[in-house]
């Protein structure tokens, strides 16, 4: 199976120093998006605090990476529902955030392990043979989606 590979770094470049930090996503209840997180995905508590106009702030850090951070703000308003199938690919014509993705080694054991968790799976796995990868994605409970990515050798 065909597999990208990286373009050479420029440890040269202005932004040279750049790295990921963590993703942000607003939610409507962020007691639930909290618990949901932890108890879904195993995900541990870093930080909380209160944010400007009375919101509710956390970061969480995947349950043994503690560079896969997300950020959660609570009681914004809904996102868009939780797309169907058919409904996630027209998705990506859209502009704005899609989703966040997270590597895992077998994809298939994660989304069996979600589906005993109640997650909502939107896409079953299927391969993206351009990019060497085994993907599904997800749902929280507001709509917001994750992708899960396995690559494949």
């Amino acid at each position: 199976m065909p597999d990208f590979q990286m373009p050479a770094k420029d440890a040269d470049a202005r932004f040279s120093s750049l790295r990921s930090s963590h993703a942000c996503l607003r939610v409507p209840d962020y007691e639930a998006s909290k618990s949901w997180f932890m108890d879904r995905l195993d995900f541990r508590l870093v930080v909380e605090w209160p944010g400007p106009l009375g919101v509710k702030m956390a970061y969480l850090a995947a349950a043994d990476d503690d560079q896969c951070v997300v950020e959660i703000v609570g009681d914004a308003e809904p996102p868009s529902p939780v797309p169907d199938t058919a409904d996630l690919f027209a998705s990506f014509s859209k502009g704005g955030y899609h989703h966040v993705c997270f590597t895992v080694p077998n994809i298939d054991d994660a989304v069996t392990e979600l589906r005993k968790r109640d997650v909502t799976i939107v896409a079953a796995p299927f391969e993206v043979e351009e990019i060497g990868r085994r993907i599904a994605f997800f749902a929280d409970p507001f709509g917001n989606l994750f992708e899960l990515e396995q690559k494949r050798n």
